[in-house]
């Protein structure tokens, strides 16, 4: 009877370890399918930035401040002309900024061809890199949500918070109001600038008034924006804002007005009441318009995006807050930008 229950005892033990060792590869092999399922994936944040000729060293400083504050998976979208890119690229690959996802996308000025009214007095406006926001379902194919960022901006904050602003449904892109923060308000007087669409549109033209649209309406900043590709596809908003292009062209509707937005005035059209808005303290604005104007730095040290619109930028000299600016910026490794500074 002993040897009979010794023989029972074996081979209950040897069946306990056969089905613990056939048990472990199946166990592992869902460990590593959850792992590499795509709900664990890091979600890639686009984000669009020009390199424009003469101003390659604010796209360096505004991507380097992007890329040191945040963890998130950012893939940094280049855009430049034919001739500026080789430029930039070098900059970007010997540089610390080597380290990025990156791709450079070469911008065709043609598509501009016979849509821009010639203005004299702000001609870089008029520069092709101006309107590559009109453009993005064309430049970037695979992202249902993009970035777009102006280049004379720093990021303070992680652009992980911008990315994930809500946009309502229906609305193809996101903006910051130009009334939107009362700390930048005496700031706008100061300096004279307007932010409403009397500033930017001419009130005189029947075609503007046909518009239905109160002079008095708050403006809105497109030099960032946060967009949604499918909406934006989908209401045709490219070809809208071209439309305007062209109109501008036969009736001069905004581009020799006040604000002088050849590209904000048809964004400003456009999207007139259909746009959701960005947390006023990530669009911090108006710091390249006088070169006296100063925030508090408190205030900006609070801010998470600051943005240099205006005259004055931080790369030039007068210019304010440039401290802010410079603390991003990475020397041209080729020595062709150079900082302008009162003792240089």
């Amino acid at each position: 009877v002993n040897q009979i229950l010794l023989l029972l005892l074996v081979l209950t033990v040897c069946a306990i370890l056969y089905n613990k060792v056939h048990q472990v590869p199946s166990a592992l092999k869902n460990e590593t399918v959850d792992l590499e399922s795509p709900e664990e994936m890091e979600e890639e944040i686009p984000v669009v930035i020009c390199a424009a000729a003469g101003r390659m060293g604010a796209t360096i400083a505004a991507i380097s401040s992007i890329y040191s504050n945040t963890e998130a998976n950012v893939l940094f979208y280049v855009v430049g002309l034919k001739t500026t890119i080789p430029h930039i690229r070098k900059w970007i690959e010997n540089s610390k900024l080597k380290e990025i996802k990156f791709k450079v996308v070469e911008f065709n000025p043609m598509v501009l061809k016979g849509k821009i009214r010639q203005d004299a007095s702000r001609p870089e406006l008029l520069q092709p890199l101006n309107f590559v926001r009109f453009y993005l379902p064309l430049l970037i194919q695979k992202h249902e949500k993009v970035i777009y960022l102006d280049d004379d901006i720093i990021v303070q904050g992680d652009i992980q918070e911008l990315y994930d602003t809500k946009l309502a449904p229906g609305h193809a892109a996101a903006f910051s109001d130009d009334c939107d923060l009362p700390s930048t308000h005496e700031m706008v007087r100061s300096v004279g600038m307007q932010n409403t669409y009397m500033g930017f549109l001419d009130y005189r033209k029947q075609a503007i008034r046909d518009l239905g649209i109160s002079p008095s309406t708050c403006s809105f900043n497109p030099g960032v924006i946060v967009a949604n590709m499918t909406e934006w596809k989908h209401q045709r908003i490219t070809k809208q804002l071209e439309k305007w292009m062209q109109r501008n062209v036969e009736e001069n509707l905004y581009s020799s007005t006040l604000g002088g937005g050849v590209a904000t005035s048809p964004m400003l059209i456009v999207f007139h009441g259909k746009y959701s808005t960005i947390n006023p303290m990530w669009h911090i604005r108006h710091l390249g318009w006088s070169p006296d104007t100063r925030y508090s730095e408190h205030f900006l040290q609070e801010a998470k995006l600051l943005h240099w619109n205006g005259r004055y930028k931080p790369w030039d000299y007068p210019s304010v807050h440039t401290d802010l600016w410079e603390n991003w910026f990475i020397p041209d490794p080729s020595g062709k930008f150079k900082l302008t500074r009162p003792d240089s």
